[in-house]
């Protein structure tokens, strides 16, 4: 029966206005929101990219216009995509995943599973508690502590043979070699993600 309904939902997302989908990936967000010939596509498209910038708020909004202008068959898939980024943009990986199998989809890896995961607890939704507001705040501090003894240890070591570093200077050095490594994992994962957007819209 499962089986059923996703090859179902997997149909509908193929077929109707949301087929327009992968022809108005390639548009930016301005030229999507002055679409008219495929409205419902371009809100889903919108707020697909509010999701992947953790705007919950704007992305409900757009895939709420979506489902106002879809056709009563259409919305079955409209919501299960509107269910799935709202996962991500709630940091909730559990549903993402769940989300992303019922609309026929390949899930996301168990690294980026993780990773969101984690996400959510340093960074919490804007709807989260104040528990879980004080819980990340604690641990982004644990987390930049650790960061910075990783990377004094690694310059002191590589300054040994040199005759070593004080204390100071090591740990300035150590926090320089935080950041390039931070901004380099940040530039490598955007250009992954911009190679996997080219990726769908090759394959539209």
């Amino acid at each position: 029966m499962a089986r059923q309904k996703q090859k179902q939902i997997k149909m509908q997302v193929q077929v109707g206005a949301l087929a327009a989908i992968p022809q108005l990936e390639s548009k930016t967000d301005e030229q999507l929101q002055g679409e008219s010939r495929h409205r419902v596509a371009a809100k889903a498209i919108l707020g697909a990219r509010a999701a992947e910038r953790y705007d919950a708020k704007t992305a409900r909004a757009y895939f709420n216009e979506a489902l106002a202008g879809a056709h009563p068959q259409e919305r079955p898939a409209l919501r299960q995509m509107m269910k799935a980024s709202l996962a991500l943009a709630e940091r909730r990986p559990d549903e993402l995943k769940d989300a992303m199998e019922r609309l026929g989809q390949e899930a996301p890896s168990s690294r980026q599973l993780f990773m969101l995961r984690m996400m959510g607890l340093l960074i919490p939704p804007p709807g989260a508690g104040v528990v879980a507001r004080v819980r990340g705040i604690l641990l982004l501090i644990a987390l930049v502590i650790v960061l910075l003894a990783v990377g004094f240890g690694i310059v002191k070591l590589i300054a040994l043979p040199f005759g070593g570093l004080g204390t100071g200077s090591a740990l300035f050095f150590g926090f320089l070699l935080v950041v390039v490594v931070i901004g380099v994992m940040v530039l490598l994962g955007r250009r992954r993600q911009a190679r996997a957007k080219a990726a769908r819209a090759g394959g539209g």
